[in-house]
């Protein structure tokens, strides 16, 4: 499996600050071509939530390059192997930024979404409502949020359209760094070719359709990194155009 990426963010329209962070990195290992991505949205309604996001952020990517060529020379990869670090770094990080908001009498946590792209499986784990989507010929929704309104979904209290205009849409269940314990959900799948991933903050979904989504980012428009990276730009400027107040942050890997 072949990989091409783009990664684009933005402070949006109302926001001082961009609270958003994320990395996208891809590497030739010996068990092939890898891509690892994360993407965290420090929390709107907190101080200093680009010093929670950027900490997991960067925490995260020195596994990659640190502790990840080590795991694939010693042996196979084990998806129970990868949860558990993985749950290792966020439950470490939950306990740093809270001792961080303590020490500075502040409150900041931050969502994550974050995922491996080896030569044949993926490996994604999620807290809060930053999401991973595949899309390939329509629009499949990996991950799923951790909020108040997901869970009346599932719960049969309200629809998934009613959910899309509630106004509790953003009230997280958990998030990194303002919760006493951090329970992050995880998902494994076969990687497919001639796919997108996209990896969003919420910021970037509001008030844009899956239709458009598909439009811009469907594996057989993106031919190549100045299409991807374009087409992120056009859906990030309609979102803005739409009123949308958030930070907008999306990454796309496209394989080949």
């Amino acid at each position: 499996m072949r990989y091409i990426t783009s990664a684009n963010t933005d402070i949006g329209i109302k926001k001082n600050t961009n609270q958003d962070s994320l990395s996208v990195k891809v590497a030739q290992t010996c068990i092939g071509e890898v891509t690892f991505v994360v993407l965290c949205d420090g929390m709107g309604g907190l101080e200093q939530g680009e010093v929670a996001s950027s900490h997991l952020v960067r925490k995260f990517s020195m596994w990659f390059t640190e502790r990840f060529p080590v795991m694939v020379s010693a042996s196979p990869l084990d998806d129970y192997v990868i949860r558990q670090e993985w749950e290792s770094i966020i439950s470490e990080s939950n306990q740093k930024i809270m001792q961080y908001g303590s020490s500075n009498h502040i409150s900041l946590g931050t969502t994550a979404v974050v995922g491996l792209f080896t030569n044949n499986r993926y490996y994604i784990m999620n807290v809060g409502d930053s999401r991973a989507y595949e899309i390939y010929n329509k629009v499949n929704i990996i991950t799923t949020d951790q909020t108040v309104v997901e869970k009346e979904v599932q719960q049969g209290i309200i629809t998934k359209e009613q959910a899309m205009t509630d106004k509790r849409r953003s009230i997280l269940l958990q998030c990194v760094g303002a919760s006493p314990k951090v329970f992050p959900d995880m998902f494994y799948g076969n990687v497919m070719g001639n796919t997108t991933y996209m990896f969003c903050s919420d910021g970037f979904r509001h008030v844009i359709t899956e239709e458009e989504i598909y439009t811009y980012f469907s594996p057989m428009v993106l031919l190549n990194e100045e299409v991807m990276k374009n087409n992120s730009k056009h859906l990030i400027e309609l979102n803005k155009n739409r009123n949308e107040e958030d930070n907008i942050s999306v990454v796309l890997i496209r394989t080949y």
